[in-house]
């Protein structure tokens, strides 16, 4: 496990307090990053030619959640949030190439083609289910908690009960 150094939780918590306080200020928008994969999916297919404008998706928001809001800040932040992530882990040691996760591999095996499967239906379940909760973990963790917001704090907790459970039920308890 890599040492810790300066950049301790409570650093970085109050960091992204103050980033979270200059969002606002300067672009009148919280943290959030579900909105880019529909702006981002919409934007595609009108690309290619998709006509999704019959659509009530397309209406709402006067088209502030299609492909003609994009790109916008919110691209950079989910950019940011994976090239940080890089970064760090490079700079404190932690990175490693792997194909599969150890406890993947122990409890799936070794075969890759399962886990890309895997990862991508987990990953449009959780996203349906964040454009249902109105945000994701993020938006509601970071920006709809420090708004002291009911919902998000009900929609954070359901979002960690979720994991559980599903970690659980995949990894056997951890076992």
């Amino acid at each position: 496990m890599a040492k810790q150094k300066w950049y301790q939780p409570y650093l970085l918590g109050g960091l992204a307090g103050l980033l979270l306080t200059a969002s606002v200020g300067i672009t009148g928008s919280f943290f959030g990053t579900s909105t880019t994969f529909p702006r981002l999916s919409t934007w595609i297919a009108d690309k290619v030619g998709i006509d999704l404008s019959h659509l009530a998706f397309y209406q709402a928001g006067n088209g502030s959640l299609t492909g003609a809001a994009f790109p916008d800040w919110q691209l950079l932040f989910v950019i940011g949030i994976g090239l940080g992530a890089f970064i760090m882990s490079r700079l404190n040691g932690s990175f490693k190439l792997e194909s599969l996760p150890p406890m993947w591999a122990a409890r799936f095996g070794d075969r890759l083609g399962l886990r890309i499967v895997h990862s991508l239906f987990g990953g449009a379940l959780v996203m349906i289910g964040a454009r249902i909760a109105g945000g994701c973990p993020s938006g509601h963790g970071v920006s709809g908690v420090s708004q002291l917001g009911l919902s998000s704090m009900l929609a954070l907790a359901m979002f960690f009960l979720g994991g559980i459970i599903t970690a659980r039920i995949l990894y056997q308890g951890g076992k």
